[in-house]
């Protein structure tokens, strides 16, 4: 029987291990003596969209990365992008902050244009890149002030903002340790610390809980829930459905440079599929006399492999469905993203896109 459940990959980790508690919400308040934080757009733009894509399309030598990509992202919402690895995720991301340019389509961010603007838009933006890029020589509280100086933050007000974060992300206790020593869940809270001490109107994260163990991913969770209720623009890329569905207020999934479809969790599914599925596995010899019985009684179906998916809506369709289908491997079961996601491209998501 086929499980859609995407499976949180273990890391080995070295010392220190990452600790359970759960997150106090961040207070993006300053004390007094930092600068109040500068999430809103100024009082003099009205801004809807953070994020306005029309159209984008990259390549890189013979490989069409985006082929026409489209989607916008509201002020206020978090918004994932859903996709296996190699889909155009990391692209699409690298292009909101000036390191990809488009070669055709629109990209604005805030308003601006990314290939007029790119030194402004990523002066307002707070970036977690999948491979973090911390300076592992110098100490937690060093990669914080080097940072800052990027955006030419005095040294006390960055100095202040840092222990704040460092408090925040309950990394105070190793505020003068070498990053080296860190293990790779406190690494990532560390570059969560960084994205966040220019004070950006919008938060990128790119796959921000990929091979790290169950606790630290819940905790990065439980984190950007809080985040999430104070209405912060947040983008995210991933490729776990649960990360997505618990985060998410809108959801482009992306395969094969491609956004196939854009909507909230509940949206995708309900528009896609229905509330309900079947699913079941049978024999490759078997395949075509139980699609042509679902055929007969009208239903929808799709096939990934030996598995066939038949989306319904009432009870009686299931009742129906276990009439016609002789298989010990059939589960009746609500519709999942996961689901959404197979409909869409054809293949599970843990799979990559051929």
């Amino acid at each position: 029987m086929l499980n859609n459940k995407n499976t949180p990959v273990a890391s080995s980790e070295a010392t220190p291990v990452a600790s359970a508690e759960v997150p106090t919400a961040p207070t993006w308040a300053a004390p007094p003596t930092l600068e109040a934080p500068t999430w809103a757009a100024p009082p003099t733009l009205v801004q809807e969209l953070a994020l306005d894509a029309r159209h984008l399309v990259k390549s890189f030598d013979d490989l069409r990365a985006l082929k026409g990509v489209s989607f916008d992202v509201r002020v206020g919402e978090v918004f994932g992008l859903l996709g296996p690895n190699g889909a155009g995720k990391s692209t699409l991301v690298k292009m909101v902050y000036g390191h990809v340019q488009p070669n055709s389509g629109d990209l604005y961010i805030l308003g601006m244009n990314v290939r007029s603007s790119s030194r402004e838009i990523r002066g307002r933006l707070g970036v977690v890149p999948q491979d973090e890029g911390l300076d592992v020589e110098l100490t937690v509280l060093e990669n914080l002030m080097v940072f800052a100086s990027f955006f030419e933050v005095s040294e006390g007000v960055a100095r202040a903002r840092a222990y704040d974060l460092l408090k925040m992300m309950r990394l105070d206790e190793y505020t003068h340790e070498p990053v080296a020593n860190l293990s790779s869940g406190y690494r990532r809270r560390l570059a969560i610390a960084r994205a966040m001490v220019n004070h950006p109107e919008i938060l990128i994260l790119d796959e921000p809980t990929v091979g790290l163990d169950s606790q630290v991913r819940l905790w990065i969770w439980d984190f950007l829930k809080k985040v999430k209720d104070q209405a912060k623009t947040i983008i995210l890329t991933t490729h776990y459905m649960e990360e997505a569905e618990l985060l998410c207020d809108r959801i482009a999934i992306v395969d094969k440079g491609q956004a196939l479809a854009v909507g909230s969790p509940q949206d995708l599914i309900s528009v896609h599929l229905g509330p309900q599925m079947a699913e079941f596995e049978v024999a490759g010899t078997e395949m075509s006399y139980y699609l042509n019985r679902i055929r007969e009684r009208r239903f929808k179906f799709f096939t990934v492999g030996s598995h066939i998916y038949v989306p319904f809506q009432a009870e009686s369709d299931a009742n129906e469905l276990l009439t016609i289908v002789n298989s010990r491997r059939i589960a009746i079961r609500r519709t999942t993203l996961s689901d959404v996601f197979l409909h869409l491209a054809g293949h599970d998501l843990r799979e990559e896109p051929t």
